[in-house]
């Protein structure tokens, strides 16, 4: 499986702002937010419910794996989706380990391990019953 989800009960920009702020939490910045649902409003027309992208990163862990392997660059960030379905909220995230598990370093996969730890204390963070 490529990714992990949590279902919050909350309004959307409250779930956002919950996200952002649990990710912080595990020394995670938010380098870029995509709000999809009004690229794609604006490109298409097309409406969606609230969806966006937030690119999550680690830089004590991001520094270690451009180090150990340059090119893992193209897997970064880790993308966390807070995206709104019916009367609730879903946050999912990438699953780094997944991701990581592409490259043949083994200090690439190690590294995908603790990334995903990492984000799944965010999740249960989130959604104390989370399991993982």
């Amino acid at each position: 499986m490529y990714f992990f989800s949590v279902t919050l009960h909350l309004p959307y920009d409250e779930a956002v702002e919950r996200t952002k702020a649990a990710l912080a939490d595990e020394g995670f910045g938010v380098l870029t937010e995509i709000d999809v649902a009004a690229t794609m409003k604006a490109k298409l027309d097309e409406d969606l419910p609230a969806y966006q992208i937030l690119g999550a990163c680690n830089p004590p862990l991001a520094l270690e794996a451009v180090r150990a392997e340059p090119t893992i660059g193209a897997l970064l960030p880790c993308n966390v989706v807070v995206r709104q379905a019916d009367d609730h909220v879903v946050v999912d995230f990438m699953d780094p380990a997944a991701a990581m598990g592409l490259a043949q370093s083994p200090t690439i996969r190690d590294l995908g391990s603790r990334v995903r730890e990492k984000l799944e204390n965010v999740a249960r963070s989130l959604a104390p019953s989370f399991i993982a």
